[in-house]
């Protein structure tokens, strides 16, 4: 019998490589649970197309669903199994006409000798380093005693593992939960859950004898080209080293009311109502990042690509040739698309292989919808602790409801997340509307807590003078307490 090792194996999932902390311990025997259409075997192909990619010998052993549709359904995600030796203990249709055994016997003994032969005669021909059986419940059918049925399932897992292979097992769980499967969670060295969700497809380890893993419920997807599990952020293992230095709006009069402009690697929030010029002010810090050389990425939950481009051209802001430089990128997000979990992965990748400076989310309100998870603001909050954590700067568009009235920050309390909260609001001041800027709270310095006015024309965004001797303000309706310059500095 080979000595048992620690050694790791990639499962042939990167998501799930992640999740468990490197890949399965080898030579140990694990249960893949989930309803009837969870992704269980299509788990089960990525394992074994590992194998062969490392020039393994696999198995598949199969009690229900035959050699040629499963090669079928695996060809239909993109994987090539032709090559994997195949057991195939489906039962023939012909068996219970022509075996008259079956009017002495019970079919469980005449099927059960059979079957382990011929299982045992394979392993040992062909010495496979990877076996995976579908399913453990179809294994029931070979001995109605559960007592017995528990000895032939840990005699069946240590022969397997004494050999050398890592075994794979799916398991039904549903309506009709059976002692077996239940049970079968204390025979394994580890157990991985998929579930089908209203949302999205969900992925979780619930024991991994051995070693650590990332707990909790992570998403995946099952596409024309197979599975992709996406593991929820842990933004402390990631992080980089860099200066904290303040950074310029490009606009002389904000980086003054901001004692110099914002800091590098901080999460700004800008909120105010519709049409305000929110995301305006945003994509002004990145045209001056572009002018550094440094690079952004727009994700936009509500406007298209081309309506963002043509709103930044008209006040002066030469947002294609900036795209062109490659120093801007514009992702729009369409509603429903993604989980959390996997739009965390694209910003991810964006941040690590491009080296992405500058992260803007336009708005957080259409990431709320987006993603449509229950706890939306927590893996908000995963994800900005990790671009704080990367030396990214990220703003957060926040659309308030009211127009004009009582003020707050962010309906959806997110105002935590921030370093840096600048507000833009409409006034209503003698019959006319206006628009002011200030600033709500900054973290990391000192800042200027008059209130100004801020236009926005075709030579860009303009702030203007203080409302001095003006109430009201924050309420929407201001008033002038006496005579006060009314210019628009340019």
């Amino acid at each position: 019998m080979p000595a048992q090792t620690t050694q790791r194996i990639t499962t042939g999932l990167p998501g799930l490589d992640e999740i468990l902390n490197g890949g399965l311990l080898s030579q140990k025997a694990y249960l893949i649970q989930g309803d009837p259409g969870t992704g269980k075997s299509t788990l089960g192909y990525h394992f074994l197309r590992q194998g062969l990619d490392n020039d393994e010998k696999v198995l598949y052993i199969t009690l229900g669903e035959r050699k040629p549709m499963i090669l079928q359904n695996a060809s239909q995600i993109g994987l090539d199994l032709s090559d994997v030796i195949f057991a195939d203990l489906t039962p023939n249709e012909n068996l219970y006409k022509e075996n008259n055994s079956y009017s002495i016997f019970s079919p469980q003994e005449v099927e059960r000798d059979p079957i382990i032969s011929t299982i045992v005669e394979t392993v040992e021909t062909h010495q496979p380093s990877r076996i995976f059986l579908d399913s453990i419940t179809m294994l029931k059918l070979l001995n109605n005693d559960p007592f017995q049925m528990r000895r032939m399932a840990l005699s069946f897992i240590n022969y397997i593992c004494g050999k050398g292979a890592t075994l794979l097992i799916t398991s039904e769980i549903g309506a009709d939960n059976n002692l077996i499967d239940q049970n079968a969670n204390f025979w394994v060295d580890g157990v991985i859950r998929l579930e089908y969700s209203p949302g999205w497809r969900k992925i979780s380890v619930s024991k991994f004898r051995g070693s650590n893993f990332i707990g909790g419920n992570h998403s995946f997807k099952i596409t024309s080209n197979g599975m992709r599990i996406f593991p929820r952020l842990q933004p402390k293992k990631y992080g980089r080293e860099y200066i904290s230095d303040p950074i310029s709006s490009g606009i002389e009069k904000l980086d003054n009311i901001l004692y110099g402009g914002i800091e590098k690697g901080t999460i700004t929030m800008i909120t105010g109502p519709s049409g305000v010029g929110k995301t305006n002010l945003s994509i002004q810090f990145i045209k001056e990042a572009a002018q550094r050389d440094e690079r952004s990425v727009i994700y936009t939950f509500e406007e298209s690509r081309e309506m963002i481009i043509e709103r930044s051209e008209s006040i002066n802001v030469p947002i294609r040739s900036i795209m062109k430089s490659g120093n801007l990128t514009i992702e729009p997000i369409e509603p429903f698309s993604y989980s959390s979990d996997e739009f965390t992965a694209i910003v991810r990748k964006e941040v690590e292989e491009n080296n992405t400076r500058f992260v803007m989310l336009d708005s957080i309100g259409g990431y709320s919808l987006s993603v449509k998870e229950e706890n939306k603001l927590e893996r908000l909050h995963g994800l900005t602790v990790y671009l704080q954590n990367m030396g990214v700067t990220a703003f957060l568009i926040n659309e308030t409801n009211s127009i004009t009235g009582d003020f707050q920050a962010s309906e959806m309390q997110a105002s935590y997340l921030t370093d840096n909260i600048l507000f833009l609001r409409y006034i209503e001041l003698r019959g006319e509307l206006r628009k002011a800027i200030g600033i709500l709270k900054k973290r990391m310095s000192d800042f200027n807590p008059a209130i100004y006015e801020f236009a926005i024309t075709s030579n860009g965004i303009q702030i203007g003078q203080k409302y001095n001797n003006v109430s009201g303000i924050l309420t929407g309706i201001a008033k002038r307490l006496d005579p006060a310059p009314d210019n628009l500095e340019k």
